[in-house]
């Protein structure tokens, strides 16, 4: 049945929609997935945090081959799996109630099923097929055939979904011809439209030169072509990573305030931003000879353009943070603050990752530099920078959805919310504390990605205390996991039962026009071929000069 929908009621369908249980069952298992890798991740990460401090914990565990086959495996399971499972089942559910409409079960199932495959992949390449590459897998690192087919069964999952969104999506427009698009469906959208154009780097570095030179269908690899591909898709990842993030401090965590969204209009200028800044990759190879200083530049001047987005969103943010507890009786310029639901760890624990996304952020904009990247790309600085980032702003923002999210799923109502509610806090001083122990470590040039456990020289001075603190902070966040997972189990097997009626969703100040300029935002096809103009601008040089690929680089087994 067609409906009609007004200018501000665009956030989401506006009739209540029950969703299938099918679906309810596709999605909590992507999620549950999701969590479980997490849950490993985890515990690997402990086992990075101690080699800082020069304590070795590895031998105690003898199905880890060394310190790389770990952190190659935490990179895995934390940087890939976890994210792209969150997100295939937390933006499924966003489009579907945006849409009013079902996604096709059948790519819900293949993406799902993808995601299984694809770890259980990665995983025996990781442990059983010596594929210590690392989270980057760089050439002349060689993994086992098994870990490419498993990174490429992850991506297809993430494919899937988004190919799910465009039918759901045309479906809608056939019956809504003269509707703007759902703002809720919109951003999730083009979260994957962003992720689709960003993951062909990857996608092309994987299929068709890492995997076959696996398999000595080809003489060698090309080191820096493998990695400009790599980078292609390993900067833009990071906004697949934040943007389902957003969409939850956008739409939900207003509504679990009491307050509501401030523009249609800043929403899509941020989603589209980001969908337009895909092709900054070379921020990540300013260290890189073989790439030119004009390509160096030019992705430092796009990077810094990404702040832009990032400060629209802490407006928005803040803005709807501040109504909330105003409405609440809070009275004065920081008055508001104390009076927001802090004892709800699902507020509570986005709240905290977006403060702890200040730093990230800065320290991000230090790394966009070419000079001051030169200084920190290879020590323990960058770690801590993207353990504020991914590490607070992503996981434990995830970790704040979820607290709603899978009781919604699963029909049960949280247990032990007077435990959980802790759980952010101490994660929150954990992050801070392991990442300041990194950055003041990598400032006085302790490596990254080095078995320091197992140095046969000295420390440098300063190196003991940062690595003190970077253990103490990174017990504290397992702590906080433990609490989290004990909670999530809990629920799942012994929670009330209690249906919930919907998802939080928070309605519009500023609704959408539907007339004039703004139009052009639903007209997504016009944003890709601005992203590809781009993209051809800054890599269509590189890639002229650069194939066919020099396949001259030959595999190398260092641990």
């Amino acid at each position: 049945m067609k409906t009609t929908l007004t200018a501000y009621s665009v956030v989401q369908h506006p009739l209540h929609f029950d969703l299938c249980e099918i679906d309810r069952k596709l999605i909590l298992g992507m999620i549950l997935v999701g969590f479980g890798s997490l849950a490993l991740g985890v515990f690997l990460g402990l086992l990075q945090a101690f080699n800082y401090a020069g304590v070795g914990l590895y031998q105690f565990f003898p199905g880890l081959k060394s310190y790389y086959h770990g952190l190659t495996l935490h990179g895995v399971l934390n940087g890939f799996v976890f994210p792209f499972a969150a997100s295939n089942g937390f933006l499924s559910l966003t489009t579907i109630r945006g849409l009013g409409l079902r996604m096709p079960p059948f790519l819900l199932f293949l993406s799902l099923f993808s995601l299984i495959v694809g770890t259980g992949l990665s995983f025996y390449g990781i442990l059983f097929g010596n594929s210590a590459v690392l989270y980057t897998f760089y050439v002349p690192m060689r993994a086992h055939w098994s870990f490419y087919v498993g990174i490429a069964f992850l991506v297809i999952s993430t494919w899937a979904i988004s190919l799910a969104q465009l039918v759901t999506l045309r479906k809608w427009k056939k019956e809504h011809p003269t509707d703007r698009i759902p703002l809720l469906a919109y951003a999730s959208i083009l979260t994957y439209i962003m992720w689709d154009i960003s993951s062909i780097g990857a996608a092309v570095e994987d299929l068709f030169l890492l995997l076959p030179w696996s398999l000595n269908l080809l003489p060698g690899s090309d080191a820096t072509l493998t990695r400009t591909l790599f980078w292609f898709t390993g900067h833009p990842i990071v906004y697949f990573w934040l943007l389902p993030v957003y969409v939850s401090w956008y739409f939900c965590l207003p509504a679990q305030v009491g307050a509501k969204l401030y523009s249609d209009l800043m929403v899509r200028s941020v989603f589209v931003a980001f969908l337009i800044l895909v092709p900054v990759g070379f921020h990540h190879q300013y260290a890189d000879p073989g790439i030119g200083l004009f390509y160096k530049w030019a992705a430092a001047v796009l990077t810094f353009g990404i702040a832009f987005p990032s400060l629209v969103t802490a407006f928005s943010v803040v803005y709807s943070l501040e109504m909330g507890g105003l409405s609440r009786g809070g009275k004065g310029i920081f008055g508001w603050v104390k009076q927001l639901p802090w004892k709800d760890p699902s507020v509570c624990a986005q709240i905290l990752a977006g403060l702890a996304f200040l730093p990230g952020g800065m320290t991000g904009i230090m790394h966009a530099s070419v000079n001051m990247d030169l200084l920190l790309h290879n020590t323990s600085f960058l770690p801590g920078h993207f353990h504020l980032t991914v590490g607070a702003a992503v996981a434990l923002s995830l970790v704040g959805i979820a607290y709603w999210l899978v009781p919604y799923l699963t029909g049960k109502k949280l247990w032990g919310r007077s435990v959980a509610r802790w759980q952010p806090w101490i994660y929150f001083f954990g992050v801070l504390i392991f990442s300041s122990g990194q950055m003041s470590g990598g400032v006085l040039g302790m490596p990254r990605r080095t078995a320091l456990a197992l140095i046969p020289y000295e420390p440098l001075a300063g190196w003991k205390i940062s690595g003190t603190l970077t253990a103490i902070g990174g017990s504290l966040m397992f702590l906080s996991f433990l609490i989290f997972f004990f909670v999530m189990i809990m629920t799942i097997l012994f929670g009330l039962k209690e249906r919930q009626a919907d998802m939080p969703i928070a309605q519009l100040i500023h609704g959408p026009s539907l007339k004039g300029s703004q139009l052009i935002f639903d007209k997504i096809s016009y944003w890709v071929l601005l992203c590809f103009a781009l993209i051809a601008l800054l890599y269509g040089p590189f890639l002229i000069t650069h194939l066919p690929p020099k396949l001259i680089c030959q595999p190398f087994q260092g641990f």
